[in-house]
């Protein structure tokens, strides 16, 4: 059984697959997020910046095991390792279920995090090496828009239904699918071209642009984290009728089919980096309007693409960072890069939220959106020297 899985190619009906569910299980604290935040703060009673700690220490557990991966990717099998990493998550988060206490759940999140994590990083480095990086990410991104809805309606009715400690038992629930999945159909990883192969050294250090792509994609995704995991609290207590609220999360889930869609088929049709230098303004504005404004409307209508837009900025940049560095390892930090932000997104949101309300939280989002265009506009203006050079 063994060799047959080493066969599994990237391009193969069932790689796919496996690396659609992967993506899926390991993205899904992004999509959880005002669940999450939402649950531990009204089944478990902490206040916004405790849940935010408990819900960044499973972030910043997933951080710290794929800058360990990227380091370490070229010598890794994902065909070995991503069913274990999965695995220990889904025991992690099942053994959450079973507590309110503080400090036990912070202990699980963290172990929870850092197994998840090696686990995603092993997919997003594996699709980093294949034919078309762009359009894999794509849709992958597909699977998780299409998956997100179903994730949304049928978590709030589970959670509704039978206490905060059911959210664990779901979460951990699609861990253990992810884990068997990538035990018999993890694909094997394409080899790096034999022009590179000095690069893939462990020690050799990654092309210095792409670190202005890694940390712009962090800015966004922080602020990304900070707005979407209050995004449920804060319509709730500007008195949104609760229904309302639960469908614009649902609307959120079917924005977010499109977005993915949408980057793959406009490959090639628009500038990656132009993109990249986008993306944060249109982030940005829909940050001030979701904060500032007291209508349901402009919140909904914000609140439902918000997503959307870091979506499809990152498969940009994730394509992007695929031709900048091939050998694998900077697309292997990619939970570093969404989720180094993400970690931090709860627990700064929180402590904003406590310190000056919701309207000090949207504009530290606009604020950090501006680091992130200085960030993503070095990437434009070294292409247009290369070009002038050329």
């Amino acid at each position: 059984m063994m060799r047959a899985a080493a066969v599994i190619k990237t391009e193969s009906i069932r790689g796919r697959i496996a690396l659609m569910v992967a993506h899926c299980a390991g993205m899904i604290d992004l999509v959880a997020l005002p669940i999450w935040v939402g649950t531990l703060i009204a089944h478990h009673g902490f206040n916004p910046q405790q849940a935010g700690v408990v819900v960044t220490l499973f972030l910043g557990g997933a951080v710290a095991a794929s800058l360990l991966v990227a380091r370490l990717f070229p010598l890794l099998s994902g065909r070995r390792v991503a069913p274990i990493g999965y695995a220990v998550a889904a025991i992690a988060l099942v053994c959450a279920s079973s507590t309110r206490d503080f400090g036990a759940l912070a202990g699980l999140h963290a172990t929870g995090g850092f197994a998840a994590g090696i686990s995603l990083s092993l997919t997003h480095g594996t699709i980093g090496r294949t034919v078309n990086p762009h359009r894999l990410f794509a849709l992958v991104g597909m699977a998780l828009g299409i998956f997100a809805p179903i994730f949304m309606v049928g978590t709030l009715r589970i959670v509704g239904a039978f206490g905060g400690q059911a959210l664990f038992y779901v979460l951990g629930g699609i861990m253990a699918l992810a884990a068997i999945v990538c035990c018999f159909a993890f694909p094997q990883c394409n080899a790096a071209p034999a022009r590179e192969a000095t690069a893939t050294r462990i020690n050799a250090p990654m092309p210095r642009i792409a670190w202005a792509a890694i940390l712009g994609i962090s800015c966004i995704t922080l602020v990304q984290a900070m707005m979407f995991s209050f995004v449920e609290r804060m319509g709730i207590e500007r008195g949104f009728d609760a229904a309302n609220v639960a469908s614009v999360l649902v609307a959120v889930g079917v924005v977010n089919m499109f977005p993915a869609a949408l980057a793959g088929w406009l490959q090639g049709r628009l500038n990656p980096r132009l993109v990249l230098v986008v993306g944060p303004v249109l982030q940005c504005i829909l940050s001030l309007v979701i904060t500032q404004t007291s209508r349901f409307e402009p919140y909904a209508v914000g609140a439902a693409v918000f997503v959307a837009v870091l979506v499809f900025t990152h498969t940009f940049a994730f394509g992007l960072l695929a031709e900048i560095d091939s050998t694998g390892r900077a697309t292997s930090a990619t939970p570093a890069m969404t989720m180094i932000g993400s970690a931090i997104g709860p627990v700064l949101g929180g402590t904003l939220v406590v310190a000056f309300g919701y309207g000090g939280l949207g504009i530290a989002a606009a604020a950090i959106d501006g680091v992130a265009i200085i960030f993503f506009s070095r990437l434009l203006v070294r292409r247009r020297l290369q070009k002038a050079v050329a």
